[in-house]
């Protein structure tokens, strides 16, 4: 073997292994991959940065909503056609250099339509490590469309799960959703179980997104499909009426309120970590804005505790979770809503329909 050849082999080699270990990180743990290289998690980030500023430069807002979301579609697809890309590559150069006289050309066509079972049109290798080569990229196919089907089905299957709750909770949080809201909602409605309710249900959404969003990080860039809705909203309003209920109201239980913050933080330190934030942690909220709400919620009903106490007590928890959310809003250019994110531009300003 030539060295040209043992160089073909070599590169083949490094481009399945490298292909193979991205396919399992990304497709086959059931787990985050913490602390590890992730080919496609670089690429899917990396092009995000380029649709995001291409995005920014549409004027209408409509018009970037659409553009924005057509990001992680597309970005699913274009993951499955470089795994695919880099199997024929991969094979196509281990079989340059077992397979001499078809040329490079030749070896990627007969690696692709091994991979692809669409027939190698009359070519039939004739010694053993040419058919070991191809058989294993037509096993090698087979296997990328069951990871393919696989992954589409746990991709849509998660997304569907984070939205229904994020749609249900535009009845008593506003669009865009909003903490205060949703206790003004339930003590309004005079559901007494209703608040407990919603901290229980989200309370399993955040242990959901925590586990699907970080095994698969492309799920983050999928933007809820209603006007004035973001997954990243409703979460932050809901860590907002739990953060309420456990420094400023008085006659509300605490207890699914305190079960809820505890995973809600752990999601939102978790995200905050894989987009890398280091910011300076602020509350985001003044104290003028504070106390409006505070007359909100006594006209609703309800018995708060002494100001500046409740407060302190409130802007000390939202330091834990909501720079993080912050940091994730203006990361995925997503529309703010009350107490969220960049609020130059708010569709309804007292986060109701």
């Amino acid at each position: 073997m030539t060295g040209a050849q043992l160089a073909s082999l070599a590169g083949g080699v490094v481009v399945l292994a490298a292909t193979a270990y991205d396919l399992v990180q990304s497709v086959v743990l059931p787990r985050p991959a913490v602390g590890r290289f992730r080919l496609s998690i670089l690429l899917v980030a990396t092009l995000w940065r380029f649709w995001r500023a291409a995005g920014r430069r549409l004027g209408a807002l409509r018009r970037r909503e659409a553009v924005l979301g057509a990001f992680a579609p597309l970005a699913v697809i274009l993951l499955l056609a470089c795994w695919s890309a880099a199997l024929v590559a991969g094979y196509g150069l281990v079989l340059h250099a077992v397979l001499p006289g078809h040329g490079l050309g030749g070896s990627l066509y007969l690696a692709a339509a091994a991979l692809f079972t669409f027939g190698l049109s009359g070519v039939a290798p004739a010694s053993a490590a040419p058919r070991v080569v191809v058989s294993l990229a037509a096993a090698s196919g087979l296997g990328l469309v069951a990871l393919v089907v696989s992954l589409l089905f746990l991709l849509f299957g998660a997304f569907e799960r984070r939205e229904v709750r994020v749609v249900m909770l535009d009845a008593i949080a506003g669009a865009p959703p909003s903490g205060v809201h949703v206790l003004e909602s339930c003590a309004e409605l005079g559901v007494p179980d209703l608040l407990d309710e919603v901290f229980s249900d989200w309370e399993l959404w955040a242990a959901q997104v925590l586990e699907s969003h970080l095994s698969f990080p492309v799920l983050i860039y999928f933007r809820s499909s209603h006007d004035n809705e973001a997954w990243v909203n409703s979460f932050g309003a809901v860590m907002d009426a739990a953060n309420l209920v456990l420094t400023t109201l008085a006659d509300v239980p605490r207890g699914r309120a305190e079960l809820f913050y505890k995973v809600g933080k752990h999601l939102a330190d978790d995200l905050g970590h894989s987009f890398r934030h280091t910011g300076p942690r602020l509350p985001g909220l003044e104290r003028g804005e504070f106390d409006g709400a505070l007359a909100r919620l006594r006209a609703a009903g309800h018995t708060v505790r002494d100001p500046d106490l409740a407060w302190a007590a409130f802007a000390a928890r939202r330091l834990q979770y909501m720079p993080l959310l912050h940091h994730l809003a203006r990361e995925l250019e997503i529309v703010a809503a009350p107490w969220i994110g960049d609020r130059s531009y708010l569709p309804h300003r007292d986060g109701r329909h």
